[in-house]
């Protein structure tokens, strides 16, 4: 079966065909600029990328677009959308309603909507998308695919926040997390990477990149997660603050004469290492300018660094114990030097960082020695995968 797996934002749109029995990737691509101009990046698995400019006015032209790609004659991949057997949707927010993916239906989408106050820059984006898909493909199964289900097993002392207690039960205040599925596909990986299983393991993983997110999985299930009742909580990233003082907030709003709105468009926007350094949210510009003597830039690298392994030891503590560290996303794959200044905190868990593996990039490898007590793993995360098949296992039930 071909499983197109759709991630909406609000103008932009990323799409892979995945062939479930083979787990190989047929096609992928991009729309962007949505409700702007539009341009689709389309690329075969065996062809080169194809950029096109055309208006896309709505997700429903983009999707349109993408769907002619698929079925070009000379560069698609499949004949007609018979081929596709179900669509994988990334939804982002389910709430408390949604502990697991499931098939789209309208009282599904219902529910759905009804967690748009909890991500309103992602979830109706996410809904336009599906309506967009069922409008083309109308008689195609979908499914989806939540960032927030994979943390539904936290117990409550994890994921309840010290405010009162009214909050959680009338608008269900409370820790949500996110990146779940590339926490949970990752988790897995590491099980069958150091042949154990998985029940067996206590497992912390770091989703580090211009969103970042650590997670506490024990024995497959998520205990505790970084980011909150939005993405904003947990350790700083690429222009977000991470967790603060609330009380900053206050503090700002009456220096600078801001309301809400602007206080919230710094934390999400001109923070993190961004607004650290001054110079970029992106950690090859801040290691360039730190090798070029910009104290900024490498206080930025070394606060996130000792942020991600303080929540590191913290929920070796939650957990009591750990067996494996995974490092994912795109600064954990992809920049070494920010997994070494992390292992350096962590000898005390019984880590022995390789140096070796300053220098690998994107491939699974170990970080730590291979006899060390607790073992450090490069995992890439693979979220188009682990939406297939989620999707896959759903409609063939």
């Amino acid at each position: 079966m071909n499983i197109l797996v759709i991630n909406c934002g609000s103008s932009s749109l990323k799409f892979q065909l995945i062939h479930s029995e083979t787990e190989s990737v047929l096609a992928k691509g991009l729309c962007e600029r949505i409700g702007i101009d539009g341009r689709l990046v389309y690329q075969p698995a065996d062809g080169a990328k194809e950029t096109t400019d055309a208006a896309m006015p709505t997700h429903k032209e983009a999707i349109q677009m993408v769907l002619d790609a698929l079925m070009n004659e000379k560069t698609g991949v499949i004949k007609s959308l018979d081929e596709v057997g179900a669509v994988g949707h990334r939804l982002v927010h389910g709430g408390e309603k949604f502990a697991s993916s499931a098939i789209i239906t309208d009282d599904m989408m219902k529910a759905v909507e009804e967690c748009n106050d909890l991500a309103p820059l992602h979830n109706p984006a996410n809904i336009i998308g599906v309506n967009a898909c069922k409008a083309l493909m109308p008689n195609t199964p979908m499914v989806g695919v939540f960032d927030t289900a994979f943390h539904q097993t936290m117990p409550k002392e994890a994921y309840i926040y010290g405010l009162p207690y009214r909050y959680y039960e009338e608008f269900k205040v409370r820790k949500y997390g996110f990146h779940g599925t590339s926490h949970s596909f990752v988790s897995k990986k590491a099980a069958e990477i150091l042949g154990k299983p998985l029940e067996s393991l206590k497992t912390i993983v770091c989703h580090l990149g211009n969103g970042s997110s650590i997670c506490a999985v024990n024995g497959g299930k998520s205990v505790d997660t970084s980011m909150g009742l939005t993405p904003l909580e947990g350790v700083m990233m690429g222009t977000r603050s991470g967790s603060i003082d609330p009380a900053i907030m206050e503090f700002i709003a009456k220096k600078e004469n801001l309301d809400i709105d602007g206080i919230m468009n710094i934390l999400n926007k001109e923070s993190g290492v961004y607004g650290l350094s001054g110079v970029s949210s992106d950690f090859r510009d801040l290691e360039n300018a730190a090798a070029e003597g910009n104290d900024k830039a490498k206080l930025a690298r070394e606060a996130f660094c000792y942020q991600v392994a303080k929540i590191v030891g913290s929920y070796a503590a939650a957990m009591n114990g750990v067996d494996v560290i995974a490092f994912t996303a795109g600064v954990g794959e992809n920049d070494g030097l920010v997994r070494k200044d992390i292992c350096k905190y962590l000898g005390y868990l019984g880590l022995e960082y390789d140096e070796a593996s300053t220098n690998v990039r994107g491939k699974e490898a170990y970080v730590s020695t291979q006899d060390s007590k607790v073992k450090a793993l490069l995992i890439p995360t693979n979220e188009e995968l682990a939406i297939a098949r989620e999707t896959l296992a759903l409609v063939t039930k």
